[in-house]
């Protein structure tokens, strides 16, 4: 396929101004262009795939109805939005996404100002819409603000504590639900199509409005029941009721890939003058109009680069079993032995592995939805009577359930035991998905087990710890990607509570890794050795407890002592220095350098780049050693 040919009516569309420039007729031949070219550059780049293919036709609706960006297009999540970005402005870098210097994978307020709001995790665009909404009416200014949100995100508790808050006000808000599975839709068509724009027109509203001040004349039992009969009636031909109770007006379903049904419900909206805020249901498939997306269980969802005619992606180059595997390799081997173990994720089952732990013990594995607040509560809820639950979660999603750590898990000392997927820099997802502050989170709470694996044998090992411990809380954090490639057992072997290893003996330098920078550690070893430096490598396995007699050790017997990982500042350092703070380990000279993420938040990019960028590579390790002994070589960013 010839695709500047194919998609030659965008060069048209540069932004949504030319967009609008337009006639109706011709934007499905648009939305057809911008099919192709999201197919063509995500062939290129990988990425999220299958649901923006799901909205091409009400992107190009939206901004052909809206007066952008003036009036607020919310995306939530953010994966959908790649034909968004292709229509405000950004085609011509639409090949650089996730990329490093290139456009982020979700939106992004720094990168457009077509992105009102940043966002890549799920079930903020109504808060922070209805947020806009009520700074719009505060400061008198006139826009819309419209929110697309996903029914996958409408699964999580801060959507509806959102609707529940708009629906108590009289700002004018307009929901996009995103139907894309057909998860609560009834079937879509002419008919239905009908309703919707009888339903949002101004006429049925002018009608609705002579009803209810007939209705205040009547004696209030008649006048609540004639609510009611018009709330219902209407709730069971669109299949609105919930969001009527939560104080939104519904329109719809209506067919999110029919721009003839799409758009005049959109202008009916726009163009009511009504305050409070209204929901429109559209139905969308997610991958629709890329055969290969529609015929696979994902719909591509996200992808690898692939083969634009077939869909075929890229052949794993992976040298060795990814950690998530491991984990579930490691919790199967688990179950297999002790039928108190279960499961618990929140929306991720293949994302953490969990599916693996499905398949083998389906009634023991719990996918509760968008809902981590929920996953850790019900998780405690199971350790109390005597399961026992993992909670695989990646690390920034655990960042939304922490209150029920603290308040559901902690105080109340229950062995909910976390596994912490994502882990330290992710490379192409950014810093929106870094796990960098789990460990400073965790391990400030009393009597948590804090564990990081240093390699995928650890991980097994880390798992088998947690299945043993049953009168606490604990964690053990992994990366994203493959493994080293090292020998697994069928199953790991409990490690004693709060000790490490030592893998290599020195007298001059001590390094004193927690987590997967223990690698470059010993690469770091090898260059000061080669420098006439001798090194101790020590792997501490746990943040809390600590290893004290450990730590005492290499402060007493090492001139330098310089601790790696892959965390903000509060971390392993933080109890490190603590603990020899109070011990008075510090009062002698010892020289301490804490290794840890920069303070700030690390861009999208390769794993290895962003480390390079973090200054957590065996080169920057020996560059520190070499400048707190004062000796050339030792560099700036060291120094930091």
């Amino acid at each position: 396929m010839d695709i500047t040919k194919a998609t030659q009516l965008l060069d048209t569309c540069v932004t949504p101004e030319g967009l609008r420039t337009h006639d109706e007729s011709k934007l499905p031949e648009i939305a057809d262009a911008l099919r192709t070219e999201l197919i063509d550059a995500v062939s290129k780049t990988g990425g999220h795939l299958g649901a923006g293919l799901g909205v091409v036709e009400l992107t190009v609706a939206l901004h052909h109805v809206f007066q952008t960006p003036n009036d607020r297009v919310i995306w939530d999540v953010g994966h959908q939005a790649y034909p968004h970005k292709i229509l405000t402005g950004r085609r011509d870098r639409i090949r650089t996404l996730r990329q490093g210097g290139g456009l982020s994978g979700f939106t992004r307020r720094s990168e457009s100002e077509y992105d009102p709001f940043g966002a890549a995790h799920s079930s903020t665009s109504i808060s922070a819409g209805l947020g806009m909404a009520v700074a719009r009416d505060l400061k008198g200014e006139q826009r819309h603000v419209v929110c697309v949100i996903g029914d996958g995100a409408m699964s999580a508790g801060m959507a509806y504590e959102a609707m529940n808050n708009a629906g108590s006000m009289q700002s004018r808000l307009i929901v996009i639900l995103n139907d894309n599975d057909m998860s609560i839709a009834p079937p879509v068509g002419a008919m239905s199509a009908y309703l919707s724009r009888m339903v949002s027109s101004s006429s049925y509203r002018q009608i609705r409005h002579i009803a209810k001040d007939v209705g205040r004349h009547l004696p209030a039992p008649v006048k609540r029941l004639a609510h009611r009969v018009e709330e219902y009636a209407r709730g069971l031909v669109t299949g609105g009721t919930l969001f009527e109770e939560l104080g939104f007006y519904y329109v719809g379903p209506v067919d999110g890939h029919n721009l003839d049904h799409l758009l005049p419900v959109l202008k009916n909206v726009r163009d009511w003058s009504e305050p409070g805020p209204v929901l429109v249901h559209v139905v969308t498939q997610k991958g629709h109009g890329y055969a290969p997306a529609e015929k696979t269980a994902d719909k591509l969802h996200a992808v690898t680069k692939f083969d634009v005619v077939t869909g075929t992606q890229a052949p794993s180059t992976a040298k060795a079993p990814s950690y998530t595997s491991v984990f579930a390799k490691a919790l199967i081997a688990e179950a297999e032995v002790d039928k108190s173990i279960v499961a618990v994720t929140a929306a991720m089952p293949g994302g953490t592995g969990l599916d693996k732990f499905a398949a083998k013990f389906p009634d023991r594995c719990f996918d509760v939805g968008i809902a981590e607040q929920h996953a850790v509560t019900f998780a405690a809820g199971m350790a109390c009577d005597g399961m026992k639950p993992f909670a695989a979660i990646y690390s920034t999603f655990l960042q939304r359930g922490y209150d029920q750590v603290v308040h559901d898990v902690a105080i109340q000392s229950l062995p909910v035991r976390f596994a912490i997927d994502r882990a330290g820099l992710v490379g192409a997802d950014g810093a929106t998905h870094a796990g960098s502050f789990d460990t400073t989170f965790l391990a400030t709470l009393p009597g948590f087990v804090v564990m990081a694996a240093a390699d995928e044998l650890e991980l097994m090992h880390m798992v088998a710890t947690a299945a043993a411990i049953d009168d606490r809380p604990s964690s053990f954090r992994y990366p994203r990607g493959e493994g080293l490639g090292l020998p697994l057992p069928d199953r790991g072997t409990p490690l004693e509570i709060g000790k490490g290893r030592v893998l290599r003996e020195g007298t001059k330098v001590a390094l004193l890794s927690f987590g997967t920078r223990l690698g470059e550690c010993l690469k770091a070893a090898d260059e000061l050795v080669s420098r006439g430096l001798s090194t101790t490598v020590a792997d501490a396995r746990f943040c809390k407890p600590l290893d004290t007699d450990l730590i005492r050790r290499l402060a007493a017997e090492h001139e330098v002592l310089i601790t790696i990982e892959e965390g903000a500042v509060g971390g392993f350092a933080s109890h490190v220095l603590q603990y020899l703070a109070t011990a008075g380990m510090l009062d002698a000279g010892l020289k301490i350098r804490p290794m840890i993420l920069p303070d700030r938040f690390v861009d999208h990019n390769s794993p290895n780049t962003q480390y390079e960028d973090a200054g957590l590579t065996g080169r920057d390790i020996v560059a520190t050693a070499l400048a707190a002994l004062g000796q050339a070589g030792g560099s700036a960013r060291a120094l930091a």
